[in-house]
């Protein structure tokens, strides 16, 4: 799989690969883009792409997604409520996500940006119970270049240092990678 990465950001659709990719997996979580991010990282380290450009189309392309996800919940907020929070424990469910938004809600943003998955819950829940676009849309921007600065500088540092072997560097900076999100998914459910 990592060779396949590296072939698709081996082409002059490069960067938009990994906006596109990017702005995807906010709307759907299992579309690799912190692999894609990082391997653009090691391409970069490699001399391959260039590094700001990598960030930037990272960074761009999260800030779409999650601002996608975003207007997808306030747009689909009213019909959502009726037909998916019907039930007592959906409102509850419903209605303990708008108290965490209203209580921590930058916060919330800005680290969900970090976990797969999370982020789509967190940006979606974030239209859907109309968090004020005010705030959002600033966090989200900051969250998204955090996200994208940390993805393909892990990359790039990797690719550097294993110059000579760029799949070991792709397959250490996704380990660590991984094995931040474990952390901060721990810390989150042990805070509870």
């Amino acid at each position: 799989m990592t060779q396949a990465l590296v072939d698709v950001l081996s082409t002059p659709w490069s960067y938009a690969v990994i906006l596109g990719i990017a702005a995807l997996d906010a709307l759907v979580p299992v579309v690799p883009s912190e692999t894609l991010a990082i391997t653009g990282g090691v391409l970069a380290g490699l001399g391959d792409l260039h590094l700001g450009t990598v960030i930037a189309a990272a960074a761009i392309g999260a800030f779409a997604g999650d601002s996608s996800a975003y207007l997808l919940g306030r747009k689909l907020g009213p019909r959502a409520r009726e037909r998916l929070f019907q039930g007592g424990r959906a409102r509850r469910g419903l209605d303990w996500a708008e108290r965490q938004l209203a209580r921590r809600g930058p916060y919330l943003i800005l680290i969900a940006r970090f976990v797969p998955g999370g982020r789509t819950a967190t940006t979606f829940s974030a239209g859907l119970v109309r968090f004020p676009a005010v705030v959002f849309f600033p966090i989200a921007a900051v969250a998204a270049a955090a996200w994208a600065c940390y993805a393909v500088l892990l990359g790039y540092y990797g690719g550097r240092i294993f110059e000579q072997r760029p799949i070991l560097a792709l397959g250490i900076a996704l380990a660590i990678a991984f094995g931040v999100t474990a952390v901060v998914e721990l810390t989150r459910k042990l805070r509870r």
